[in-house]
């Protein structure tokens, strides 16, 4: 059966694979289909903006959506009773204007809930339940991560930054941590940039602002396509360490942009690499460096501190420091 309006409305907090299917659904039965996201404003939920743009994102394709918000007052989903029913359905008609033919809900809801009672005038259309739920989700997204759309998982995608100095084992345990998680990493920026002439002794102030820059673009486009970890090796506040290492003639413009860019990265979690196996000069290693590890890992360190950072140190050999970065991540995203 194909109605005139339709309406489906929910907080979407967050959006699953269930709303999905009733979203698809209900475009097909429907000439115009009204999404209605409920926004609180007397508790915590995920940003409104951020579920709008989840909601638009699946639905700008078909032609026949439009998404409208409905601030809802009430301090808990259980306070929100009769005492806001009509009023708050009187504001979806009048913002809808027109006469709605169908609601559409889940099968969560039945014949005394808001749906049927605040809109006598339309029929109600029920979608069975298909078993997923917004509050297991929020209880612990990660075992509910094939519920999630491509387009909300990057929001619970959990960032590990591998920091450190040089010859620490960064890189491979990385990449090795990525293969164990099945995600994917982030390479260091700065490893070819600062290769251009040769050696790093000859950068020059741009390849710093472009290391800057690319990490964090790096970082935005992998976050899209991660599975619930993102692996980061090394940051802007490593380039800063550089940048005062080697003496960039511009270290204070490029210190700002990189104070800038480390005030827009957060993460759940800094393994921070001692430098306590052994040194391996690979060619481009800084002999200044390995002869006084510690004194440049402690440098780092400070910086980490001053700008707000918590961090773990891993030590050991590369088994330890396998198996303690392993066990770190599993606690973080909740697992055994």
């Amino acid at each position: 059966m194909t109605y005139g309006v339709g309406m489906y409305g929910g907080t979407f907090n967050p959006l699953h694979f269930g709303h999905v299917d009733c979203i698809i659904q209900a475009t097909n039965m429907c000439e115009k289909l009204f999404i209605v996201l409920s926004v609180a404003t007397n508790r915590e939920e995920i940003n409104p903006r951020v579920r709008y743009r989840w909601l638009y994102s699946l639905t700008k394709h078909i032609g026949n959506v439009k998404i409208i918000t409905l601030e809802d007052r009430s301090l808990t989903k259980a306070d929100y009773t009769e005492k806001y029913w009509q009023s708050d359905a009187d504001k979806i008609k009048a913002e809808i204007g027109e006469k709605i033919d169908v609601v559409f809900c889940g099968s969560d809801y039945d014949e005394n809930s808001f749906w049927n009672i605040c809109y006598p005038e339309s029929e109600l259309h029920v979608f069975p339940r298909n078993g997923m739920s917004s509050t297991e989700i929020n209880k612990n997204p990660y075992r509910c991560w094939d519920w999630l759309p491509n387009v909300v998982r990057p929001y619970f995608t959990k960032k590990v930054l591998l920091i450190g100095g040089e010859s620490t084992g960064k890189s491979t345990l990385t990449i090795n941590l990525a293969n164990r998680f099945n995600t994917n990493y982030i390479e260091e920026a700065g490893r070819d940039i600062s290769e251009r002439s040769g050696t790093d002794l000859l950068m020059l102030p741009e390849d710093f602002t472009e290391i800057l820059l690319q990490h964090k673009l790096n970082e935005i486009k992998a976050l899209e396509q991660s599975n619930k970890v993102l692996f980061i090796d090394t940051d802007a506040l490593v380039t800063q360490f550089y940048m005062n290492f080697l003496g960039d003639p511009l270290v204070e413009k490029n210190k700002a942009l990189s104070d800038a860019v480390d005030a827009l990265n957060n993460y759940d979690l800094i393994l921070f690499l001692e430098p306590d196996v052994k040194f391996v000069q690979d060619g481009d290693r800084s002999e200044v460096i390995h002869a006084d590890r510690s004194k440049y890992s402690e440098q780092i360190k400070e910086l980490l501190r001053i700008h707000g950072h918590q961090f773990v140190e891993v030590k050991g050999t590369y088994q330890q420091r396998y198996q303690q970065a392993v066990e770190h991540v599993k606690g973080i995203l909740g697992e055994e």
